[in-house]
């Protein structure tokens, strides 16, 4: 844990420092994910980090507390912009369009709020949510770069310990909190810790499907597998059609650090 913690503050100071830029923001909202990374970028940038919290009113008002909480021990600069006016201006009455629409409101403050201090926007999709598209794409999913993505959401939950993040984030059930009562675990179907084990079988140990079925059960690997491929989108730059001989994305592929 101590190397994966030094690893990941040189990793947030290298992407930042690289641009010639020195002050990130990211998104606050009180869940282990953002808490991982906000405390990850004080220690990496000092004060030359802070948190936004994002609140609408369906937040819940532990998701505040828990924030702020955290915001304190760990001495962070925040800032709080609620979302509610925007979401009475557009009014929806579909749960998941809701969900996107907040996510993507929250991120166009966020890369405001970044330009606003000539900063970056630092990313919180853990691994298990980028490989199973349960984000929003261009909404919480956006970021400049993601010092997580490559952690499960187990893995999470053992590094915050480490890192002390407050017990009440730990404890508390993984949620969006994109509206009322609203539970990542329920709306998967199973468990972090069912789909993390079956997710790193998979993708970083390789094994096939006809082998994941030897073990585990076959609705869990169904709904993993098709989760993967089904949202393979949300991971990759929108599709250009290729008329000339150098296309971007298909064979104009510069790093996107490069220099003259």
């Amino acid at each position: 844990m101590k190397l994966i913690k030094k690893y990941l503050i040189n990793f947030i100071q290298d992407e930042l420092y690289k641009t010639g830029l020195k002050k990130a923001v990211c998104g606050l909202s009180g869940g282990i994910d953002s808490a991982v990374v906000a405390v990850l970028a004080k220690e990496a940038l000092g004060d030359n980090f802070q948190g936004i919290l994002l609140p609408s009113q369906h937040s819940s008002d532990s998701s505040i507390i828990d924030a702020l909480a955290l915001a304190k021990k760990f001495d962070i600069q925040t800032q709080t912009i609620s979302i509610a006016p925007l979401l009475e201006a557009y009014p929806i009455d579909n749960n998941l369009r809701k969900g996107n629409f907040s996510a993507r409101m929250r991120m166009a403050i966020l890369y405001d709020k970044a330009s606003e201090v000539n900063g970056m926007v630092i990313g919180t999709s853990n691994k298990s949510e980028l490989l199973l598209g349960y984000g929003t794409i261009f909404g919480d999913l956006a970021s400049a770069f993601n010092p997580i993505g490559d952690l499960y959401k187990s893995e999470i939950f053992e590094f915050a310990k480490f890192l002390g993040v407050n017990e009440e984030i730990i404890s508390k059930p993984p949620s969006a909190d994109l509206w009322e009562g609203q539970s990542d675990e329920a709306d998967l179907g199973y468990t972090y810790a069912q789909i993390d084990e079956v997710l790193a079988k998979y993708v970083d140990e390789r094994w096939t499907k006809e082998e994941l079925l030897e073990v585990y059960e076959k609705e869990l690997v169904e709904m993993i597998i098709k989760r993967i491929y089904q949202n393979q989108f949300k991971r990759k730059m929108p599709l250009i059609a290729k008329l000339k001989n150098r296309t971007i994305t298909h064979d104009f592929l510069y790093e996107r650090d490069i220099k003259l």
